[in-house]
């Protein structure tokens, strides 16, 4: 053992300085390295809502990326202009919350706080888009289309997006709120009573749409059972965390955590749950047999019962 620990010294001695430094170096590099990929994947808000996030978020996009050349075929031979750009949306949108997931431990890095809320801002506003035109389209009924369907659709949506990011933007780089940045910050009021709004409005719009469906003017709506069905989780969704934000801004340590739960089962979940509302018929239909599919679902959800009285 002295033998073995006298000829490693004298080895040591032997090799240049810079071999030495050199060596060090690279053991620096690699403790670094390792501490950011712990904290990366640890720190902030846990392992398992980073990883949740980041892995829900991917193998959807891995799911779009399989499925793009089948996609990229359906969409060539249907011309549809409606769907082509929502589905290029989509595809944007996606791969943005992909990186908004991937990078949650800026929001707890100093000196990241501007690429957060940069990220978070398009991320956020990208979905609400999404939201707001996959509303606005189905809203004219199954049979719109063409470029003016498309030109409304994304006008209404471009104006009322455009007025949430300004607003954002005027709170989050105007007034410093922190609109963003979640860590343990449940004592905000501001921010809280200002998400309370926001959320309120979302539940407002999708309680509206619920209660014309059961209303007399459901006919003037259109017969998707599958639309209802997204439009009921969607309500459910913003009513709680309505009510998780309104118990933060009162200072309650559940509304919190439940508000942020709400947030990883959006971030998670919403994307997938618009492409099988709105766009999985399209590419999974063979042929032109859509119409077959709206019938029979227009059928079962009990629209035709007055033809037969």
């Amino acid at each position: 053992m002295l033998s073995s620990d006298l000829f490693r010294r004298a080895l040591l001695e032997m090799l240049p300085q810079s071999v030495l430094a050199q060596d060090s170096n690279l053991s620096l590099t690699s403790d670094n390295s390792g501490h950011i990929f712990y904290d990366w994947l640890f720190q902030c808000h846990g392992f398992w809502h980073n990883a949740t996030l980041i892995i829900a978020s991917f193998i959807f996009v891995l799911y779009l990326a399989l499925q793009a050349k089948q996609s990229y075929s359906k969409l060539s031979y249907g011309r549809s202009y409606v769907i082509i750009s929502y589905y290029g949306c989509l595809w944007l949108v996606s791969l943005l919350n992909l990186a908004w997931c991937s990078f949650q431990a800026w929001e707890c890095t100093p000196g990241k706080d501007l690429a957060w809320n940069l990220l978070s801002l398009f991320t956020t506003s990208g979905m609400l888009f999404l939201e707001v035109s996959l509303l606005a389209f189905l809203l004219q009924g199954n049979n719109a289309g063409g470029f003016e369907a498309l030109t409304r659709t994304f006008v209404v949506s471009g104006l009322i997006v455009g007025l949430d990011i300004l607003l954002k933007v005027v709170y989050v780089f105007g007034f410093g709120i922190p609109l963003f940045i979640e860590g343990n910050d449940h004592t905000n009021s501001v921010k809280w009573n200002l998400w309370v709004v926001h959320k309120l409005l979302l539940t407002a719009v999708y309680g509206f749409i619920l209660f014309l469906y059961h209303s007399r003017w459901r006919e003037r709506l259109p017969a998707r059972p599958a639309f209802y069905k997204y439009v009921t989780i969607m309500f459910s969704l913003n009513a709680i965390q309505l009510f998780a934000c309104g118990l933060t801004a009162n200072g309650a340590a559940f509304g919190f955590w439940l508000y942020c739960a709400t947030i990883v089962c959006y971030h998670a979940f919403y994307l997938p749950l618009l492409y099988i509302t709105f766009l999985a018929d399209f590419f999974q239909e063979e042929g032109m047999h859509l119409e077959n599919v709206y019938y029979s679902e227009m059928k079962d959800a009990g629209f035709f019962d007055a033809d037969w009285e």
